[in-house]
């Protein structure tokens, strides 16, 4: 792994796979570092030419944490937005797509194609709205488009996101046990991780980093975002949009509403499928990227 400096932030990064295969940029959720992206996941877009580049967000991981901007009031910015009001945000999804495309600078990458993730997806749309020359194509998982008129999450979800976890510098026990039984609310129900992988993910990126100020004011930038259906309308990148059939945080609405949003966007709803990246579903997910690899290279040649 390698450090950059990007948008003002240093940011973590991995790039690896063929030399001279089409980068595949990937973009992470809420406090979510780029050890959460699955190693089967990334080798098998490796072994299908892609060269893979997986990052820490800003204020998650190794990057820079921001703690100078304190802990944002969810609730409030929620309000102001309902309101019609602008909220007041520690930072925005623009200036987490600035940081994106600031990583893709400093590492001498023109574009890319671009693979997000429920908030990262949030940050791959603006990415090809306010910097559209570097996105070759759009893969968006288990994401939305900002409509205030999108079901909501199912209770029992946003009440286990929302309740705050136990530091693991002070009961660890206590915080594995909280993140099996949030990975278990927002997972697959067709295909369930054991509490083996769960427990040992949970413990490596609590030691690896530990930040959860910083998956809120994440969280802050997503909920205090714009409706983004206007300005998706007018991009005509090759867009595929990957949605979950029981996603319990993002109903399958979400994913039929961001792919109408978007001229000619292919969309797959796949049943069984939560709010996170099974590994049944692997070879599903390569073939759908590298077929909208193959569009974008078709409509550029």
């Amino acid at each position: 792994m390698a450090q950059a400096r990007a948008n003002g932030v240093t940011i973590e990064h991995e790039l690896s796979g063929p030399p001279d295969g089409p980068v595949l940029l990937m973009i992470h959720g809420v406090g979510a570092q780029l050890i959460r992206w699955p190693p089967a996941l990334c080798a098998r877009f490796e072994r299908a030419g892609f060269r893979t580049l997986r990052f820490d967000n800003r204020d998650v991981g190794l990057s820079s944490h921001l703690n100078n901007l304190g802990i944002p009031d969810i609730a409030a910015i929620v309000a102001a937005r309902n309101e019609g009001r602008e909220p007041e945000l520690p930072y925005t999804l623009s200036d987490m797509a600035a940081d994106t495309v600031g990583l893709l600078d400093a590492l001498g990458i023109a574009s890319a194609h671009v693979l997000g993730v429920s908030l990262g997806g949030m940050v791959a749309q603006v990415m090809a709205i306010e910097h559209r020359a570097r996105v070759l194509s759009l893969n968006l998982f288990m994401s939305q488009s900002g409509n205030p008129n999108l079901p909501p999450s199912q209770p029992e979800a946003l009440a286990i996101l929302s309740k705050r976890a136990p530091d693991p510098r002070q009961d660890r026990e206590a915080f594995l046990s909280h993140q099996v039984a949030l990975n278990r609310a927002l997972g697959s129900p067709a295909y369930p991780a054991s509490e083996a992988e769960l427990r040992a993910f949970a413990a490596s990126a609590a030691d690896r980093a530990y930040n959860p100020a910083g998956a809120a004011r994440q969280m802050a930038a997503a909920r205090g975002a714009a409706d983004r259906r206007e300005q998706l309308g007018q991009l005509s990148v090759p867009t595929l949009v990957v949605h979950g059939g029981n996603d319990p945080l993002f109903p399958r609405e979400c994913g039929t509403d961001l792919a109408r949003s978007i001229e000619r966007a292919w969309l797959l709803e796949v049943n069984g499928m939560g709010h996170d990246l099974p590994a049944e579903l692997i070879e599903l997910f390569v073939g759908m990227v590298s077929a909208n690899n193959a569009r974008a290279f078709a409509e550029e040649n």
